[in-house]
Formats: C-alpha cells, structure tokens, sequence
C-alpha cells in the first residue's frame, strides 16, 4: 500500500475508533433493551488496526520496525 491508500485508512480508523468509543461510553438504555453492538471491542479492535497503520507507515518513511537482524560475521 502506498502513503495516500494508507493514511486514507488510518484516518478512517481512526474516526470508526472514536465513534465507537463515544457510542461504548454512553449510558445504557434499559427501555430500549440490551445493546446488541459491542461497541467497546470494537473500539479496542479498531485501535489495534490503527497501530497496525502506523507501523506500516513507518516502515513507508524508511524505519525498520521488524524483520530479522543481519549477524555480522
């Protein structure tokens, strides 16, 4: 994935993180039932993505976030 497909991404997960922590922080309407959507997972879910995101665009500026060492020898 290039820079614009992947912040293009990173912003829309993000925006999904805070509408699902704002929508999880609310107060249960016990008139209108349980909630059927667990919002708070999908809060947590999305934050992984999201710092899945990150390191990918960290990788995308020339950092090395993983792999394995090359052994001098």
């Amino acid at each position: 994935m290039d820079w614009p497909a992947t912040l293009a991404l990173v912003g829309a997960v993000a925006a999904f993180a805070a509408f699902c922590g704002w929508r999880g922080a609310r107060p249960p309407d016990l008139v209108r039932g349980p909630r059927m959507i667990p919002w708070r997972l999908l809060m947590v879910l999305s934050f992984f993505v999201l710092l899945l995101l990150l390191v990918h665009l960290a990788n995308l500026a020339g950092f090395t976030t993983g792999g394995a060492r090359e052994r001098g020898g």
